[in-house]
């Protein structure tokens, strides 16, 4: 099967045709990753490259509750842990870098954070808090002219300590209704400067940081989520048909390592009729990755229909964290328990069965 066999993505060889999910699962207590996480991932390291969860590029980014950082000390070195121990197993491992922006609540983020968003427009929704159950979105600042400045400068230093912590590069995350999607929008975004408006404006803090990790880490090093026609966290992107096929012209010609898309619900086209999977198969000449509900026959199919160049799984990697064994022998698969998909402790995280 073509999605065990090795695989390339940037310099980098994979053992199989298989990427693990970035998947938040609220295990890192006071934002530092831990032991728990660390057994979580080498558990996982079978996979061709394991993108991590979510993971804040500052106190701003936090948003959630126990969601990892990678802007102090500490949490370097509870990152090192986990890419040794990834590497210990002939895997790769890039992290993905996340500004929750609008979707947040101050009581999940230490004092003196702030939320932030293109424009002060409430996200519809709640969110888990652990202090104080379900609580509304907060309403976001709108970022001036040096927010943006300094939050790209804090996604350039995230991305260095990255690399310091081992990583084998960094995915920047453009989808899921999180800060760089709400600049993408056209409900979240209502600025009239350079960064609002027409699609190249919506666009810029887009490319802008893209090309700042960049230039700080190689671009051989960077990839980038999007999740064209997903509304999840009360975004819209009424254009995406115009601003998606302009990105992949642009991070093109940024000659990036990887775009992953994100397939709405199961499928690669919009509401609109927008197929995003083929616009970026035929715009970007680097490594597509392409996700969401995918199982083995339906991966290897999208791999031979060479509409994709690795093949990303979720829940599927949540619950066998020997999924490619398993592939490999037709076996029956864990089923995920989404009760505990974010909860604390290790049951529903490190305790699922391997084969035999």
């Amino acid at each position: 099967m073509k999605i065990l066999e090795k695989a390339k993505i940037g310099n980098y060889e994979l053992k199989n045709h298989t990427v693990m999910a970035p998947m938040t699962r609220s295990r890192a207590i006071n934002n530092v990753p831990n032991d728990l996480m660390t057994e979580y991932y080498g558990q996982r390291s079978s996979a061709g490259l394991i993108i991590t969860e979510g993971t804040a590029t500052s106190v701003n980014a936090l948003g959630y509750a126990r969601i990892p950082g990678i802007y102090s000390d500490e949490q370097i070195e509870g990152w090192k842990k986990i890419t040794n121990i990834v590497h210990k197993n002939d895997g790769k491992i890039f992290i993905q870098l996340m500004h929750t922006g609008r979707i947040a609540s101050k009581a999940n983020m230490p004092e003196g954070s702030r939320v932030l968003a293109p424009s002060a427009v409430q996200a519809k929704g709640q969110m888990w808090t652990d202090s104080q159950g379900m609580l509304n979105h907060d309403t976001p600042e709108e970022m001036s002219i040096e927010d943006i400045k300094s939050t790209i400068e804090e996604y350039v230093t995230a991305s260095k300590n990255a690399i310091s912590a081992g990583f084998d590069g960094v995915e920047f995350h453009s989808a899921s209704g999180y800060l760089p999607n709400q600049f993408l929008s056209t409900n979240a975004n209502l600025r009239t400067d350079e960064y609002g408006g027409s699609v190249e404006n919506r666009s810029r803090f887009v490319l802008e940081t893209v090309e700042a990790i960049g230039n700080a880490i190689g671009f051989d090093k960077v990839g980038i989520k999007l999740s064209p026609g997903m509304q999840f966290n009360d975004i819209e992107v009424s254009d995406s048909n115009i601003i998606f096929p302009y990105l992949a012209e642009k991070l093109n010609s940024l000659n990036i390592s990887y775009v992953h898309i994100m397939r709405v619900s199961g499928f690669d086209k919009a509401p609109n009729g927008f197929d995003a999977v083929k616009v970026f198969r035929d715009k970007f000449k680097n490594s597509l990755l392409v996700g969401s509900g995918f199982d083995r026959d339906s991966g290897e199919d999208i791999l031979k229909d060479n509409l994709a160049d690795l093949v990303v799984y979720g829940n599927l990697y949540i619950s066998n964290p020997d999924l490619t064994k398993r592939f490999e022998k037709g076996a029956e698969l864990n089923k995920a328990d989404q009760s505990t998909f974010y909860t604390a402790d290790e049951k529903g995280y490190t305790d699922y069965p391997f084969l035999g």
